[in-house]
């Protein structure tokens, strides 16, 4: 896990010079610890440092709050099933924060035959999302994930695209501290220059896109606050 905390990392080292060797926390001694859920290594180190006094409950307090507020939605990243992150996890998770939004079916669209992910008074809705991890890593996704100011290269796929089946996409982007969204009509997705039709071989109407640290800000024009979803994608259905 020392790659995905730095800063506690960090934290923890400057601590640990603190305790002018009374306790032994050499990297050598951690790295042999056998560590269970949730005991490991940095729950080992910690509770030494609070019990010879070398840091107080309240700052032990202040850094795990800390912690847990630059990574937020670190918890996305321990979804490793494609489609329970991709389906499950992100229409539940915009169904939440738009309400409004109605789970489609034959009684609000005669034609409905799954093609789409939500309904809103005649719009169809189609929901990608994707995670920032950092690229050229063989790591897990939890160790591969990014924070939001990273200046790592990173990639998210926005995958099985299929803009003939809705008026509008929503995507849903996640770094460990920050979630994003953009909100484009499906001819804004067809005519975009980063849209590669063909994902599959035969999967005609099907494409894909990829954001990366090169080109996100090339769609700054569509992303809008959490609050602002909504009446993006009534706009959008109208072009």
């Amino acid at each position: 896990m020392e790659r995905l905390i730095d800063d506690l990392k960090i934290k923890i080292s400057q601590m640990k010079e603190k305790t002018n060797g009374s306790i032994d926390l050499a990297d050598e001694c951690l790295d042999d610890l056998y560590s269970v859920y949730p005991f490991n290594k940095f729950e080992y180190v910690i509770s030494h440092l609070i019990a010879t006094k070398t840091i107080s409950l309240s700052e032990y307090l202040n850094i795990r709050t800390s912690y847990i507020e630059r990574n937020k939605y670190l918890y996305v990243f321990e979804i490793t099933a494609p489609r329970t992150f991709g389906e499950t996890w992100a229409q539940r998770h915009l169904n939440e924060v738009v309400p409004e939004l109605k789970t489609p079916s034959t009684l609000l669209d005669s034609s409905y035959s799954g093609e789409y992910d939500f309904w809103y008074e005649g719009i169809k809705i189609e929901v990608k999302a994707s995670r920032a991890v950092k690229r050229k890593s063989g790591d897990s996704l939890i160790l591969k994930a990014l924070s939001s100011d990273s200046t790592s290269g990173f990639d998210m796929n926005f995958q099985q695209i299929k803009p003939a089946c809705c008026d509008v996409f929503v995507w849903i982007a996640v770094w460990r501290d920050k979630i994003r969204y953009w909100v484009l009509s499906s001819d804004e997705v067809t005519n975009n220059k980063y849209y590669s039709a063909g994902q599959h071989r035969g999967n005609i109407g099907e494409g894909q896109l990829w954001l990366k640290e090169s080109n996100i800000a090339d769609f700054n024009e569509y992303e809008v606050g959490v609050r602002d979803i909504l009446s993006a994608i009534i706009k959008k259905s109208k072009k």
